[in-house]
């Protein structure tokens, strides 16, 4: 492709709507131009990073077994409704009626089509196990469409769905797609961690979600530096301390009055004691029922490990007038002794002993208390945000937690949506049993936007060979020069007889401005035929990932061009 021929409207300035690095990048390289909020035309250059992640998707995919199908973007009410998630989705969930008065959305995702498609054609254990996938424009009406491709409202993505005869044979799907996701981001060029994860409004079993690291990823990992454990924050298990049921070492409970402490640091200076020996109550509206969380006092719950141990929908902590109206007593002052609301505890109590907590009293505190002798609870689980100073869940290592960026997620769904839609086969045995499934997600212009995140400097982009839209860039510096000239076409015609996708720079432009465009568009190798070649014969070769310099022959150029970029993608 010729430079002057291409729609390619870069810019010298950071446009003041970009708030991250890629949107920034793709809005100044010329690949994005912004429709309407959160929803962006990809140019040429922007789609030829695109078709190169869908053809590494694609590619592995069908290693995998998986079959590429289309389903509808469109999807009837009625098919939600099915599985309760027509209500339950929310407004991300964009609805509509059409002219005959139907109710139909836009759909985000497809348990409910693909589930709907696989109960009217697959009817027998012999036509199992099953992978589809499609690669596929979604729509989620995001509140706040916010850094471009990175959390835009209209998206591309890849959605598969399994579905097997026993969970055991869903394990087995499970597994075969971990290890295609592996493969992918592996072959996109990526640095990138698998890690436990909540389901989500997808629902189901269990999950992982892929994350490409990047200092400026919008979610926190946790991973272990001496093992292969990794979570996000909200999955994140915290090793359960040793209870000790035992009366030994129980002190006598005791009322203290605390005039005006209402906050743990004030409580503590009061009472002269670190913040591990407190510990807060804080009332929860589960579904608009109160309950209240008992967590250290330097110790923050972790809402989503909330609601999945209480079974809600939806979780939020109480306001002060809520939190008087369920207990009857000011915020501040809030314990589990005497409360007359349901009590949960973060494991970490159940250890703990002789600690201060609130008396449910105006200005006064409770100190000496202890779980089982003095209040029970309804339950105990692992309820609180993960620290760095955590143990490894699995082998007791140091952890880490870093910024990541989801560009994939699979998930064990289990029978949620084959028993909601009644989605069953004929077993061996003759009866009816319902499909197992599985789901596995990437955000196709995600992965493009997080390789930038990942991957450029104070120039531009700097793309992983895998995804450029092209793995070259040939710069003629000086067109006027009948020499340079046609040895540039000579080195473009040679490069494109031997596959190299290939950019010419053939603009009357000074080499500067050439050099700024090629480091912005973020081109893996720069071929630069100019003063050198004119005095000399050569061209100079520039690696963009680490600005490695080597001039070469025109003749040798193909050859040597052709080594690097395939010494590039074998990494």
């Amino acid at each position: 492709m010729r430079y002057s021929q291409i729609l390619l409207p870069t810019l010298k300035e950071n446009p003041a709507e970009a708030e991250v690095i890629s949107h920034r990048l793709m809005l100044r390289a010329g690949f994005i131009r912004k429709l309407t909020s959160g929803v962006y035309s990809y140019l040429p250059l922007g789609l030829a990073a695109i078709r190169k992640v869908e053809q590494i998707v694609r590619e592995e995919m069908n290693r995998a077994g998986a079959q590429e199908l289309a389903l509808p973007i469109v999807q009837p009410a009625d098919l939600w409704k099915e599985t309760g998630r027509y209500e339950k989705y929310g407004p991300e969930l964009l609805r509509f009626r059409d002219r005959h008065d139907r109710e139909s959305c836009l759909g985000p995702t497809h348990e409910e089509v693909i589930t709907d498609l696989v109960r009217r054609e697959i009817h027998s254990y012999r036509e199992l196990p099953l992978n589809l996938y499609q690669i596929q424009t979604k729509f989620r009406d995001e509140i706040r469409p916010r850094f471009g491709l990175m959390r835009g409202r209209e998206f591309i993505m890849k959605d598969a769905y399994s579905f097997d005869v026993s969970d055991a044979m869903a394990e087995v799907a499970y597994k075969k797609m971990h290890e295609a996701y592996k493969r992918i981001f592996t072959r996109c060029g990526l640095e990138f961690r698998a890690v436990e994860a909540d389901s989500g409004t997808i629902g189901g079993s269990f999950s992982h979600e892929f994350m490409v690291l990047a200092k400026t990823g919008e979610d926190t990992i946790v991973v272990c530096k001496e093992c292969d454990y990794a979570a996000n924050l909200e999955k994140a298990a915290i090793r359960s301390p040793a209870a000790d049921s035992s009366l030994a070492g129980m002190q006598p409970m005791l009322k203290v009055e605390t005039p005006g402490k209402r906050k743990v640091d004030a409580v503590c200076e009061f009472l002269k004691i670190v913040a591990s020996k407190l510990v807060k109550t804080l009332v929860y509206l589960a579904d608009g029922q109160p309950v209240a969380v008992l967590v250290r006092g330097d110790r923050e719950v972790q809402e989503v490990k909330l609601k999945n141990l209480l079974g809600a929908t939806d979780v939020e902590l109480a306001d002060d007038k809520q939190v008087f109206d369920a207990t009857g007593v000011p915020t501040g002052y809030l314990g589990p002794v005497g409360i007359a609301i349901r009590v949960v505890a973060d494991q970490e109590i159940a250890g703990m002993r002789n600690f201060v907590v609130g008396a449910n009293e105006k200005n006064h505190h409770l100190t000496q208390v202890n779980m089982g002798r003095d209040f029970t609870v309804e339950a105990v689980a692992d309820l609180r945000k993960v620290t760095p100073d955590d143990p490894c869940p699995c082998c007791g290592g140091p952890l880490a937690l870093t910024e990541g960026i989801e560009v994939g997620h699979i998930f064990k769904l289990g029978t949620k949506y084959s028993e909601a839609m009644q989605a069953v086969f004929q077993d061996s045995d003759g009866g009816e049993k319902p499909f197992v499934m599985g789901c596995y997600g990437i955000g196709i212009t995600r992965v493009v936007a997080a390789a930038i995140e990942q991957n450029h400097d104070q120039h531009g982009i700097i793309f992983p060979v895998p995804l450029a839209p092209f793995q070259a860039i040939i710069l003629n510096l000086d067109c006027k020069d009948e020499a340079i000239t046609r040895a540039a076409e000579e080195a473009y015609g040679s490069l494109q007889a031997l596959g190299v996708e290939t950019l010419l720079d053939d603009r009357d432009e000074r080499p500067g401005s050439k050099f700024k465009d090629a480091d912005l568009l973020g081109i893996p190798f720069r071929l630069m035929i100019g003063k050198r070649f004119s005095k000399d014969g050569l061209v100079e070769i520039r690696r963009r990932r680490d600005g490695f310099m080597e001039e070469v022959s025109l003749g040798d150029l193909p050859g040597i061009l052709q080594a690097r970029i395939a010494a590039e993608i074998s990494g």
